[in-house]
């Protein structure tokens, strides 16, 4: 955890998780927690308390899978979960209680084999994942290649897949986006850009990072007044895993 005041200088910094493996990008959520989420096989949920500093906890409840990203709909109630697989699926969370997620159901997207059209939730039977897989309980799931970042806004969640370099927007009777409106999309690779997609589906690249070519773009969020934007080369210059460097980029942003 990094804390900073309201010029942006930093003031103190701690571990808010440990003992986990493969973290990647994780969400907020709307009661002042951060969801990390672990990209491995049987990866779990992990909330933390950065306001606190208490001890994160593990949700089960959340699905045992490969997990990316995290993102709440406080409309609906909702945490939509991606996975990174080659054939994942897109989940959502459904807490018995809002603002506790140590119990809910864990559904699964349903869908055709196209690239847009009617989709509905099935219930996941086995949240566990063992000995069957998550994403291959349900007939019909839809799979997806390589979940990555994941947003919600205005009755909408985006996420997208790297295995075809996709975003994806699901309207729900209902990645990091900005106050104004616009999408800001970390790459896995190439060459290493984050790129901006307007409201008016315009797409266009935003800056690109040069001589981290063994990294990737991870962890793009904007602070609460939109006015500076966080995100972090996993693996830095260096190509190791002890590299990582946050770098903050300050506005004006539009808002």
């Amino acid at each position: 955890m990094l804390r900073f005041n309201s010029s942006g200088t930093i003031t103190s910094a701690q571990w808010i998780l440990s003992n986990t493996s493969s973290n990647c990008a994780g969400g907020a959520t709307p009661w002042g927690t951060w969801l990390s989420c672990e990209e491995t096989s049987s990866g779990r949920v992990w909330e933390t308390y950065p306001a606190t500093g208490a001890s994160a906890v593990s949700r089960p409840a959340m699905g045992r899978f490969k997990h990316e990203a995290a993102a709440a709909d406080p409309v609906r109630q909702a945490v939509y979960l991606t996975e990174d697989q080659t054939d994942g699926c897109f989940y959502r969370f459904r807490p018995t209680t809002w603002g506790n997620l140590s119990s809910g159901t864990l559904e699964v997207l349903v869908a055709g084999t196209g690239t847009s059209g009617m989709f509905t939730w099935q219930v996941v039977p086995d949240v566990d994942g063992s000995p069957t897989t998550t994403r291959n309980q349900v007939s019909g799931a839809k799979h997806f290649n390589g979940g990555e970042g994941c947003h919600y806004a205005n009755n909408t969640v985006w996420f997208t897949t790297k295995g075809d370099n996709r975003v994806w927007e699901v309207h729900v009777d209902n990645i990091t986006g900005s106050t104004y409106g616009d999408l800001y999309v970390a790459e896995d690779g190439g060459n290493l850009e984050i790129c901006i997609i307007t409201p008016d589906d315009i797409v266009a690249p935003f800056l690109r990072l040069v001589g981290h070519d063994s990294s990737e773009i991870t962890g793009p969020a904007f602070t609460p007044n939109g006015q500076r934007l966080y995100f972090l080369s996993q693996r830095g210059t260096s190509g190791s895993s002890s590299g990582g460097i946050t770098f903050e980029v300050t506005g004006p942003f539009r808002v």
